[in-house]
């Protein structure tokens, strides 16, 4: 009877403690929610051991519920598939999901929250969403995403003028290489002319990084759809 009655107590707050959880996701999700679209403008990096891409410029466009548009200046856009989700609002498309609690962890010297997000539809592509959340601030500081088709990758984000909308001025996305998009026409670049097919494809199961920098925001202002044609 006893061992009946600890269960059910440890049951019971198992339960209470991923309700908590789906609270400070909803709240996240409502802070993410003033932004009905956004332009911004940025630089871009990107670190892929075999494509020589310098440091250019994006303009970044946003509508709900979840169309997104990267545009680089002077040459094509390069991200990895799912490339999509360097936007978190496109993360929370959908409210059908389980929120479990997953401990707590440092994201850069900022003590956060760790939450793990099932997807309650089985068509969903996403698998598995891992986010570290800085509770006091309603931000989500890094998410690692494991997806049907794209495989896993990590977001990091650095927040300043824009956290009240919940917009970062900085987005960091590793990723597997494997997992790379490469636009159609384009080809691998090698700083030695004699690189063999079998070295180059170790170098394709690297991981990658893209880095964006912004510099600005336009918030609310309208975005017709055919920006992102």
């Amino acid at each position: 009877m006893r061992i009946s009655i600890i269960i059910l107590f440890v049951c019971s707050c198992a339960i209470s403690y991923g309700q908590d959880m789906t609270a400070l996701v909803m709240k996240v999700k409502a802070k993410l929610d003033q932004v009905n679209d956004y332009e911004a403008e940025g630089k871009m990096k990107t670190d892929v051991a075999f494509i020589k891409a310098p440091i250019g410029k994006v303009r970044v466009f946003y509508k709900k519920p979840n169309k997104f548009r990267l545009k680089k200046d002077g040459g094509i856009s390069l991200l990895p598939k799912g490339g999509v989700s360097v936007n978190m609002n496109s993360i929370f498309t959908t409210s059908e999901f389980v929120a479990l609690a997953a401990g707590e962890a440092m994201v850069n010297g900022v003590n956060t929250k760790i939450v793990k997000l099932l997807p309650t539809n089985e068509n969903s592509d996403i698998v598995l969403t891992t986010m570290y959340i800085d509770e006091p601030n309603l931000l989500i500081r890094k998410s690692v995403i494991t997806t049907k088709e794209n495989g896993t990758y990590t977001i990091e984000m650095n927040y300043g003028k824009f956290a009240q909308y919940g917009l970062p001025d900085k987005v960091v996305f590793n990723f597997n290489t494997k997992d790379y998009y490469l636009p159609k026409g384009i080809t691998l670049e090698f700083d030695d002319a004699n690189e063999k097919p079998a070295e180059a494809e170790k170098l394709k199961n690297r991981k990658g990084k893209v880095e964006i920098t912004y510099s600005n925001y336009v918030i609310n202002k309208g975005i017709p759809d055919a920006v992102f044609k």
